[in-house]
Order: C-alpha cells, then sequence, then structure tokens
C-alpha cells in the first residue's frame, strides 16, 4: 500500500497531450442541448482532481467513454489503481459533459461504499436523458449515497477550462445563454431531487446546493 510520503512524491505535469483542445472542451462541455452544425454525437468526457484534506492536489486527469466502458468506469478503475492510503482522508471534483446513467451511478456508489475514506463531488454539464424514470433514480441514488451531484456554472466551467484545457494561457470566455441554461438545468434537478419528499425537503436542497457552489471554487480551500 502506498503511504501519503509516498503519494505526495507523484509530480504533476501540465503535458498537453493529456489536456483538451479549446474546441474539444467547447463542444463536448458546451451545455446547450443542440449543438451546431456539423453535429456529431457528444461523448461523455469526466475530469478528475484528487486531493488531500490539506488541498493539495494529489493525481487529476480525464477519461472519455470508449466501446467496452463507460467514462465513469474508467474513472473508477484509475481511482481504485492508485491503492491510496486507507487510513487517510481524499476529495474527489469531477467535471461530467454528461450525467452519470443508472449503472454508472451504482458503480460509483460501489466505489465509495468500499471506500469511505473517499468524499466524491460531481459537477455535471448537462442531465443525461432526464425525462427518463431511470436517469432519474440515478441522480436520486448518488445523493443518497452521499455522492452529491450538481450542475455546472460558470464558476465550474471556468475551474474546468483552467486545469485541463490546453487554454494557450487564456481566461475562460462564457458562450450565450450558459448561465441561463445552467440555471435551467438546477432547477430541473432540484425538481428531480425534491420529488422523493422522505429523500430531503426541497428548501434543504437549495441551501445545500448554494452553500457547495459557494465553497467548491473558495480560493481559502486549498491550493491545487
Amino acid at each position: 500500500m502506498l503511504s501519503a510520503t509516498s503519494i505526495f512524491s507523484f509530480p504533476l505535469y501540465r503535458n498537453t497531450m493529456n489536456l483538451l483542445t479549446e474546441d474539444k472542451f467547447r463542444y463536448q462541455f458546451g451545455n446547450e442541448s443542440k449543438v451546431p452544425k456539423p453535429q456529431g454525437r457528444r461523448k461523455t468526457y469526466l475530469c478528475y482532481q484528487l486531493k488531500h484534506p490539506d488541498g493539495s492536489t494529489l493525481d487529476q486527469g480525464c477519461v472519455k467513454n470508449k466501446k467496452k466502458d463507460h467514462a465513469e468506469i474508467r474513472f473508477i478503475k484509475k481511482i481504485s489503481s492508485l491503492d491510496l492510503d486507507r487510513t487517510q482522508s481524499y476529495k474527489i471534483t469531477c467535471y461530467i459533459t454528461w450525467s452519470p446513467c443508472l449503472s454508472c451511478a451504482e458503480a460509483l456508489v460501489a466505489l465509495i461504499k468500499d471506500c469511505p475514506h473517499l468524499s466524491l463531488l460531481i459537477f455535471a454539464s448537462r442531465l443525461f436523458c432526464h425525462w427518463l424514470r431511470k436517469s432519474n433514480m440515478a441522480l436520486l441514488h448518488l445523493w443518497t449515497s452521499n455522492i452529491l451531484l450538481l450542475v455546472m456554472g460558470e464558476a465550474e466551467f471556468a475551474d474546468c477550462w483552467e486545469h485541463f484545457v490546453d487554454n494557450q494561457g487564456k481566461h475562460f470566455e462564457p458562450w450565450e445563454k450558459l448561465t441561463q441554461i445552467s440555471e435551467k438545468s438546477k432547477r430541473r434537478l432540484l425538481k428531480i431531487l425534491g420529488s422523493t419528499e422522505q429523500f430531503c425537503p426541497q428548501n434543504d436542497l437549495v441551501d445545500i446546493i448554494r452553500n457547495l457552489s459557494l465553497n467548491a471554487h473558495d480560493p481559502h480551500s486549498g491550493s491545487s
């Protein structure tokens, strides 16, 4: 098993080969329901950052879905391969283009149950098939298992741009209606989660999401 000391010895490189291009980020992470022509299938990309409680970054990366594995499953395999010290606590923040399907949600829940020393926070650009009962069950399953999934807003898109895109030093520029679309998705998520009364009253959900949104990018919460 790797000790905390050996984990800290792993260097973090900003290798452009492992970063998203600007165009790919804009196309895949764009929160619009429709994309401009030429249209193509938008895949699931999952960018993650693993941190120690002191705020130092231990590992980060980006995976996408492949034929045999969804992006979430590849992420789970990656985290499991690190063999993290179970006496330490770790926080993982994920940015994902689509919220997980029910099968992937169950796999993420299984990971956290098996690794109680991990804390997982997920921000999704878009809610996957939100009109389907199975997709709503996936969101509820995550929340009731202490895996919070929130909708990406401008702050999350900017943070993803900063850490996972070969941005050539340019600042993030929000696209038209980014905030409007994000707020609509946040209301939809609240409606889905609030539909199960025994889970959590909607007013409490609003407070939870507001506090998480404020704290997720607190500059005093730790450096990367």
